[in-house]
């Protein structure tokens, strides 16, 4: 497979499931007794299958790898974090506060995550 199809699909899946974090997030919020609609319960495990393994693949094809390259490095620490993060925004099990600031910090390790994906560089914002 073609590196820029690859590219592709990847960039497609990140904005998908920013798309479905954020609506998540904000349903879940503004009703969370209120159960998530099927589409919303499946899609972002698909969305983030495919989002995972276009990396890897992307990763194998350009020969660059985590622990080999930094800012791979940061990316995969920062998406453990985002994983965290985003468990705790939308378990309905935590209080309500504690959700939102997780919700926002969930967001902002993806902002970081995609700013180092632009740069190519684990420290972005300082150049």
């Amino acid at each position: 497979m073609e590196y820029s199809f690859l590219k592709t699909i990847h960039v497609t899946c990140v904005a998908v499931t920013f798309a479905l974090f954020v609506s998540r997030g904000v349903l879940s919020f503004r009703n969370p007794a209120r159960p998530y609609t099927r589409l919303l319960r499946i899609a972002p495990h698909v969305v983030d299958t495919v989002l995972l393994a276009s990396a890897v693949a992307m990763s194998v094809l350009s020969r660059q790898y985590p622990f080999a390259e930094d800012w791979l490095t940061a990316k995969l620490a920062a998406l453990i974090v985002y994983i965290g993060a985003g468990m705790i925004a939308l378990s309905a099990r935590h209080a309500v506060r504690v959700r939102v600031t997780a919700w926002l910090f969930a967001l902002a390790v993806f902002g970081y995550i995609v700013s180092v994906a632009l740069t190519r560089n684990p420290a972005p914002f300082l150049q």
